[in-house]
């Protein structure tokens, strides 16, 4: 009997070993887009008061772990019913990803100007209004979802390239999965503190000393920071969505060889934002005479 139960943990321990060393290999290629994923959501997570900066944070959070169990199940069961189904479903999502990107830049090189848009450094004292609080925080769940399918999809590949167990097999999926989701907001939520952090020290240092520098240097930094982030953010979202044309059209893959592969990345997911936002303007002026007449 007390060989039986050892044989079941030693059982477990080797299962534990093969998932720590597939999820590190499977964590390794999901880097470039945890840090798109990182870049892109720390930029969706700024531009709020102090007080509403972590209960944001933490509902966005929330969705990212909502996004993961629906995702999960549904990727392994389409992985063992129709395989196809998961490319066509990261294509739609690089569409909508290349969409956002480009809709950024239109709105900041077209629309800064005027009322209505959200723009960081001329927004309202008193803060975003509840109902764009919350716009903001469907816009980074629906973005987020997109990149969760693809860091899904990367570690469920990975795995099946080593040829685990199906047990194995999920474990280090959900592990990758969810390290994801507390690492990436883990670190946005250290970014968007840093002027509180300065502040603090600030105080604690009564304004001299080493300690004092280092606090006006973490609050001077963070509206730099934030802005770089806008920037990495808007370029992370166009590459990460031509990255998907390019690994899953065969036609985009092949095409301009000797171009080096970030370039024709962000040239397919620039090209396909443009397009989307063109036919998504058009659709909506369609729509808008349709319902007047």
């Amino acid at each position: 009997m007390a060989s039986g139960f050892f044989a079941i943990l030693d059982d477990i321990a080797a299962l534990m070993d093969d998932v720590a060393v597939t999820s590190k290999i499977a964590t390794q290629k999901t880097a470039g887009i945890l840090g798109d994923d990182l870049a892109v959501n720390a930029e969706k997570a700024t531009g709020f008061l102090s007080s509403r900066e972590l209960p944001v944070l933490w509902a966005i959070t929330k969705g990212s772990f909502i996004n993961k169990l629906i995702i999960l199940p549904i990727a392994f069961l389409l992985n063992w019913l129709y395989k196809p189904a998961i490319e066509f479903i990261l294509i739609l999502g690089g569409i909508y990803l290349a969409f956002e990107g480009v809709e950024k830049i239109v709105e900041f090189l077209f629309h800064r100007s005027k009322k209505g848009h959200e723009v960081i450094e001329e927004s309202d004292p008193a803060g975003p209004s509840e109902e764009v609080e919350k716009s903001k925080i469907k816009s980074a769940i629906t973005t987020d979802f997109i990149l969760s399918i693809e860091i899904v999809i990367i570690a469920l590949g990975t795995v099946i390239q080593q040829e685990h167990p199906l047990l194995t097999q999920i474990l280090t999926v959900t592990f990758v999965s969810f390290i994801a989701t507390v690492g990436v907001y883990g670190i946005v939520a250290l970014i968007v503190r840093m002027d509180d952090a300065g502040f603090s020290l600030i105080r604690k240092s009564n304004d001299k000393g080493f300690f004092s520098k280092l606090g006006h240097l973490l609050v001077k930094a963070l509206p730099v920071i934030i802005k770089l982030l806008g920037v990495v953010g808007t370029i992370a979202l166009i590459l990460v969505s031509g990255g998907i044309f390019s690994h899953n059209i065969d036609y985009f893959h092949h095409l301009l060889p000797s171009w080096p592969s970030i370039i024709k990345e962000f040239a397919l997911g620039l090209a396909a934002g443009i397009l989307a936002v063109a036919v998504f303007t058009a659709g909506k002026k369609v729509y808008s005479v349709v319902t007047k007449k």
